[in-house]
């Protein structure tokens, strides 16, 4: 059973669209409306591969009504933490080409009461989890030192904690070790105070994750693969894929695929490739499930490719 842990989650509407012109009326050919956020995505994925989920959100208004909805509606165990403030809504607009353009609202103010409250929802849904995963930004009212926190609280249970975050949050975090984090290869190069500009510079600047607080580390590179730095060793995987429809949630799917194959080893990358390959050929931020993956399609191995140029992020 996994819980997962939503500070900042949304109603997502995506529209898919032929071209993006700026000024011009565009006539979507496509509109999904979906519960959002980086955890709840991560919520969703678990469920379609037939898993027990728990998603701990902080929800309010009728926004985050219909979010409790939609993921009822999907066999997700919902645990509302109620807020004054309205659930976000989020637009994602997609091009037939695969340009994805996204806005983002900021979300209501947490007030000390209901972070608080959020974390003793977490704590009372967290025995018998096998993971909690944390994801995503944080809401108004939180400062970065909250994922540590809430980092420190898990481990004190001995349970272990995934984290999916960036910044001066996810910085800030590292000092209480989490078991695991899951950066792309923007959020990896802005953690490593670098550019990356090949494969192993990635590999280099996981390593360095490692050395400052991170136990394991799954790196989203996009269209360039995947890499699982821990304590056995490194490992890269990769899967072709024809066309992007949509990248939303991909990243979150890849960290779903990972967890639910034992969240340890090369055969949890390659499981978590196959998420997030399938995760892209679906539209707006639509989760797969088993029959969409194709196993025999990804290639992990040990010997990382240090010297192949990172070409950008389809799949972060």
């Amino acid at each position: 059973m996994i819980v997962t842990v939503t500070p900042n989650p949304s109603l997502d509407r995506t529209y898919e669209v032929p071209s993006l012109d700026r000024g011009e009326v565009v006539r979507a050919t496509g509109e999904r409306v979906d519960p959002g956020g980086k955890g709840v995505n991560v919520s969703r994925a678990v469920a379609a591969a037939g898993r027990r989920t728990v998603a701990v959100l902080p929800l309010g208004g009728a926004p985050g009504a219909l979010v409790a909805d939609l993921l009822d509606a999907q066999g997700i165990q919902v645990a509302p933490v109620p807020v004054t403030g309205a659930t976000r809504s989020n637009i994602a607009l997609a091009e037939a080409d695969g340009v994805l353009t996204k806005i983002n609202a900021p979300g209501p103010e947490l007030t000390p009461a209901e972070q608080e409250l959020l974390l003793d929802t977490v704590r009372r849904h967290a025995p018998g989890a096998d993971w909690i995963v944390c994801s995503g930004s944080l809401p108004r009212g939180l400062t970065p030192s909250w994922y540590a926190e809430l980092v420190a609280r898990v481990h004190a249970t001995g349970l272990r904690i995934a984290l999916d975050t960036s910044g001066p949050a996810l910085l800030a975090a590292l000092r209480e070790h989490p078991d695991l984090v899951k950066p792309n290869a923007e959020e990896l190069a802005e953690a490593a105070g670098r550019p990356l500009a090949t494969v192993g510079d990635a590999l280099k600047a996981a390593e360095d994750l490692r050395k400052t607080g991170a136990r394991t580390v799954l790196a989203s590179l996009g269209a360039d693969g995947q890499l699982l730095v821990d304590d056995d060793g490194a490992w890269y995987g990769t899967a072709p894929v024809d066309a992007v429809r949509s990248n939303v949630g991909a990243g979150d799917s890849s960290l779903a695929g990972f967890l639910v194959a034992g969240g340890r080893g090369p055969a949890a990358l390659a499981s978590a490739v196959a998420h997030g390959a399938a995760a892209v050929r679906l539209p707006g931020s639509v989760m797969p499930s088993p029959a969409d993956l194709d196993p025999a399609a990804v290639t992990v191995t040990a010997d990382v490719p240090v010297d192949r140029l990172l070409t950008g992020a389809a799949a972060s």
